[in-house]
């Protein structure tokens, strides 16, 4: 499939209601990278080169500015029922799906960046990892794009899978937590099985997005040592200010001011992001990547959702 070749005003007019789109109350980190992928593959991006440094600056950004939504005290006290599981959900995903890409021959960062989506919390891991590893915005349509098919199927599976197997509320939400890999994802899925495990969703699933930073921050290391990198480590200084954030939001009360209207304008920095990102998945791209990363990232997912499923049952 070839992409249609638009006139640039065209396209401009697309790009511009598309972002409208993003940045109305509908828009959503799915519906996002799917009009960006829609443009990319049927019409022609007349603005790739700025598309791509903006998403990867707005990104960036808006990692930043979610951490004015966070608490570290809620956060770790959130975490300790079952700091034990998401410790070894964590590291076992990320080594399961570093082996997993390279026993698939798939793409390393790529492939990293599937790890690290499933092990952490999807799309928000993707943004944080995918600098700090100098990805391509091909590569990380390729990872976001995976992520978020396995997020619209888990919010509709979860909740039945739950009731066949009688999980009580307090099961359902430490797994959806765990096994879930977007927040919004986890937050649906985990609505719809009850309001107890709405709760220890929300709480497990705010332990587990502290993740980020040590992985983010180890990443640029790891592909540091990977073969195929040959630049030099470049710290993701970006993080430091996403603590920082989550430090004022913690210590600094008078912030709740404004932090909510900054909470939600990082949210949509990061709808248009994604939006952006999928520009870059075009038919191109699609046919070179193949089918081994989707058969990667699934069968990561259910590996992952079929032991802490057993995890929570015992």
């Amino acid at each position: 499939m070839k992409a249609i070749t638009a006139s640039r005003p065209v396209s401009f007019l697309m790009i511009g209601i598309s972002i409208c789109c993003c940045l109305s109350p509908w828009g959503s980190a799915p519906i996002a990278l799917f009009l960006g992928v829609l443009i990319a593959f049927f019409f022609s991006n007349p603005f790739e080169s700025l598309s791509a440094k903006l998403s990867k600056q707005l990104l960036q950004y808006s990692v930043v500015g979610l951490g004015f939504g966070q608490n570290l005290f809620v956060a770790l006290k959130a975490g300790q029922s079952g700091f034990v599981m998401i410790l070894v959900s964590v590291v076992l995903t990320l080594l399961s799906g570093i082996l997993l890409a390279k026993w698939l021959k798939v793409d390393f960062k790529v492939g990293y960046l599937i790890s690290a989506g499933t092990a952490i919390c999807g799309g928000s891991a993707i943004a944080a990892t995918g600098p700090c590893i100098d990805a391509k915005k091909e590569q990380m349509s390729i990872a976001l794009g995976t992520v978020f098919i396995l997020n619209a199927i888990a919010l509709f599976v979860f909740p039945y899978i739950g009731h066949l197997f009688s999980l009580s509320q307090q099961q359902f939400g430490t797994w959806s937590a765990i096994a879930i890999h977007d927040t919004s994802a986890v937050v649906g899925a985990a609505s719809i099985y009850g309001e107890e495990a709405l709760k220890v969703a929300t709480t497990v699933k705010l332990a587990r997005a502290l993740w980020i930073i040590p992985v983010a921050f180890i990443s640029t290391f790891i592909v540091k040592g990977n073969k195929e990198s040959n630049r030099k480590v470049s710290i993701p200084y970006f993080i430091f200010f996403f603590v920082i954030a989550m430090l004022v939001s913690t210590f600094f009360p008078s912030i709740h001011i404004v932090s909510p209207l900054i909470v939600m304008i990082a949210k949509k920095g990061l709808v248009v992001s994604l939006f952006l990102i999928g520009l870059g998945l075009s038919p191109k791209v699609v046919g070179e990547t193949g089918w081994k990363p989707i058969l990667m990232g699934v069968v990561l997912w259910v590996t992952v959702s079929a032991l802490s499923l057993v995890g929570v049952m015992i």
